[in-house]
């Protein structure tokens, strides 16, 4: 991968690390790349965290069945969970396909570069 792409998918892969919403497979495979770039486990834990990023990441449907759920109301509180609803139905309305939390976010760019990645 070159050198611009590799240091874009650093800074997203921290940005998404230090997320509040990341989960901690996705935290864990984004610290085991982060360790592996320069080594000859670069290119198998790529793939894993291309993977690990593919399997994390929120589809909008899901973060609208969840903010409406009894899960999602323990998450978030009735009224947190009132609102993440709202917004996740604006912003499908406005065509998002997926989550737009900070890990979601960052998870999504790094996949916008995954060919370039692999």
């Amino acid at each position: 991968m070159n050198k611009d792409v590799k240091d874009y998918c650093v800074e997203k892969v921290n940005d998404m690390i230090n997320a509040y919403s990341c989960s901690a497979e996705a935290k864990a495979a984004g610290q085991k790349w982060l360790d592996a770039l320069g080594t000859d486990k670069e290119e198998e834990q790529t793939r894993l965290l291309i993977a690990e990023l593919e399997a994390d990441i929120m589809p909008i449907e899901g973060l609208i069945a969840f903010a409406s759920s009894e899960a999602g109301i323990k998450v978030f509180g009735e009224e947190g969970a009132k609102n993440a609803l709202a917004h996740a139905q604006e912003i499908k309305a406005a065509g998002a396909k997926f989550c737009d939390c900070p890990a979601c976010s960052a998870v999504a760019a790094i996949l916008e570069k995954k060919d370039e990645l692999l």
